[in-house]
């Protein structure tokens, strides 16, 4: 498992060959569900048919029924191992160990959703364990040319409310490679992070693990606005998700 996980930092970026795609690569965890495995867990895909991506599957949320039919996992903050103050490169590529802290990558969840549809689910738990999911019946993420545009909508509130309509429709920034919609001001380097900034921000994912809550005065944290009155910063885990919709 440790060498799976390595294996996720060296693979190349993906790119689209041209080649057709064999019909039993799995594309995604939906794929591996479908093939019977059914335990969460770390799995290779093929995002773009043609490079094995290490992820975890996460095969089921909550454990209710309609939560089955496995979840790929693009995004997870669980202890502050990784550090997420990175430059374009890698976020286009992907980084992290894929057993605890890592993101999928840009280029990745481009493949995966530019001609499939997905759902996004987003799941939140502080340190004093309480927890909550925002869920989006439509997620995608357009091409590197277009910035890797956000696309979601479809909200459906788990207690954690809606933190990602004001990042929807944009692109994504880090502190390298400056495309959100602020005049004169890097919104990666404001809230030392990266993501879909608009002008700047209301959610910050990939900002720094506090360790603890603090107040989200300087709001450099991984927080979520509507989450606890909209003042704290600092969750013990952030993960978010994506399940392929018929």
């Amino acid at each position: 498992m440790a060498m799976m996980a390595f294996l996720v930092v060296l693979l190349p970026v993906l790119l689209v060959s041209g080649c057709t795609q064999d019909k039993d690569m799995l594309v995604d965890c939906s794929d591996v569900y479908k093939s019977g495995q059914t335990v969460s867990g770390i799995y290779s895909i093929y995002p773009a048919g043609d490079f094995p991506v290490w992820v975890y599957c996460q095969m089921i949320s909550d454990g209710k029924e309609e939560g089955k039919g496995g979840w790929t996992v693009i995004q997870r903050r669980m202890d502050g191992s990784v550090n997420f103050y990175r430059p374009w490169n890698q976020y286009k590529r992907g980084f992290g160990n894929v057993e605890g802290e890592y993101w999928l990558g840009l280029e990745n969840m481009y493949e995966l959703t530019r001609n499939r549809n997905y759902m996004l689910r987003v799941d939140l738990e502080d340190f004093e364990g309480r927890k909550g999911f925002a869920l989006y019946s439509s997620f995608s993420v357009d091409c590197e040319t277009d910035g890797y545009k956000l696309h979601i909508s479809g909200f459906k509130d788990g207690g954690a409310g809606d933190s990602l309509f004001v990042h929807n429709g944009h692109k994504f920034s880090t502190f390298d490679k400056d495309q959100d919609s602020h005049n004169g001001l890097n919104c990666a380097k404001r809230h030392v992070g990266a993501f879909w900034y608009q002008n700047c921000v209301y959610t910050n994912p990939n900002g720094l693990y506090l360790w603890g809550e603090v107040p989200i005065m300087d709001c450099t944290g991984n927080f979520w606005f509507t989450w606890k009155n909209n003042d704290i910063a600092g969750f013990k885990s952030i993960s978010m998700k994506i399940r392929r919709v018929s």
